[in-house]
């Protein structure tokens, strides 16, 4: 072990790797066998090639055929040796992986991994010999699912976003067809990233906050970002703002904080419309209305956003009684060529008027679209043909 460390001091900066091939396939007699035959010297090469790149202080050490890469990471300006190793673990895994397979499967096996799995060393612990068997023992419990490294960046990212407030709103017009004059009736408020280097968009975005337990706290930092950027709207126009069903369940989902926002920037929750999505299910509608009277009760209107894109969309309108019905973009492209969902349309347009509860069309993008939607009695209409999502201009 004295070849690795040689005080505590150095331990601030160094960091276990640890790879491992896992997955169904490494049970197969022949997959085996070849792993068994070729990975340790593939792997050795690949580590010198690391070395000739400047990667300082390289060690290996093998368990059977796990590797353990222990490193000196450099300095870097404004980040942290975690994220560093993060970094490197995900990028020599991906590399890996792929140059191993090619060169000894002639491509991808299914059901066969690298796992990576990473763990600063703790220079806390004053025993050499121990902080390096705590390393090995945390890059382990690290990289037991695939993709670790990548999932730990992204969970990063997602924290950074929160403590930096980075997410950025954006507007879309909603446009009354009631009048004949097609006025702005309203925005709906959208959530963009500074850059999709971790997620791909915002879906993505709030479905990982989700599975990190992190979602409610991301939805906050959405609607309260979406109401800052909303001091441009013009008197008694709407702002749409979006949130999942699992909000709901959420203890600190209170109107205090939201208030004094809104009022901050002139507008009042009579100003504001909460969007219920429909592709989130409501487990438990009893909950669901007591917590929607409450906001009504304080001024807030409410929409079933999607309608007809999930399974429950009759039920959620029945139970919840909305002010809106959004109907989703999958029933409005092309509803002027398709009989079908021009039926489906209609039966949201007699149950609406029937309960009295507006409705909105999604997706708009052809004339004939928005044509077909005015005629039949749809008050609102949102899509890129009458607006795309932006700043508000004022």
């Amino acid at each position: 072990m004295n070849a690795i460390l040689h005080t505590a001091q150095e331990a601030d900066r160094m960091g276990i790797i640890y790879f491992a091939w896992q997955g169904k396939a490494a049970d197969q007699p022949e997959v085996r066998a070849r792993l068994q035959a070729k990975w340790r010297r593939f792997a050795e090469q690949l580590i010198k090639e690391q070395e000739a790149c400047g990667v300082n202080g390289l060690t290996r050490l093998w368990l059977r055929d796990d590797l353990f890469v222990c490193l000196t990471l450099p300095f870097v300006h404004r980040k942290q040796p975690e994220e560093q190793l993060l970094e490197l673990g995900s990028r020599l895994r991906q590399e890996w992986e792929t140059r191993f397979m090619e060169t000894f499967f002639g491509g991808v096996v299914p059901e066969l991994k690298l796992h990576a799995g990473v763990s600063c060393l703790n220079a806390g612990i004053s025993s050499e010999e121990e902080r390096i068997y705590d390393g090995i023992k945390r890059a382990i419990i690290h990289g037991q699912h695939n993709g670790a490294t990548e999932r730990s960046l992204r969970r990063r990212a997602l924290e950074q976003i929160l403590l930096d407030r980075l997410i950025q709103p954006a507007y879309q017009p909603i446009i009354s067809l009631q009048g004949g004059t097609e006025e702005v009736y309203g925005y709906e408020a959208l959530s963009r990233l500074p850059d999709r280097r971790w997620f791909d968009g915002p879906l993505q975005l709030f479905d990982f906050a989700a599975e990190e337990g992190l979602i409610y706290s991301l939805d906050r930092l959405a609607r309260e970002r979406a109401i800052e950027g909303s001091a441009g709207f013009a008197a008694g126009q709407k702002l749409f703002i979006n949130i999942t069903a699992k909000i709901m369940n959420d203890p600190s989902f209170t109107t205090g904080r939201t208030m004094l926002m809104l009022e901050k920037c002139g507008l009042s929750p009579h100003h504001v419309v909460f969007e219920i999505t429909e592709r989130s299910s409501i487990e438990d509608f009893g909950a669901a209305k007591r917590v929607l009277q409450h906001y009504r009760n304080q001024g807030y209107e409410i929409a079933i956003d999607d309608a007809g894109a999930g399974y429950s969309s009759l039920q959620s309108i029945v139970e919840l009684e909305p002010d809106y019905i959004k109907i989703d973009r999958s029933l409005i492209h092309g509803i002027h060529q398709d009989g079908m969902k021009a039926h489906l349309v209609q039966t949201f347009t007699d149950l609406a008027a029937k309960m009295g509860i507006s409705l909105v069309a999604e997706g708009i993008e052809e004339e004939s679209e928005l044509q077909y939607i005015r005629s039949i009695g749809v008050h609102y209409a949102q899509g890129y043909l009458l607006g795309r999502p932006g700043p508000i201009t004022g």
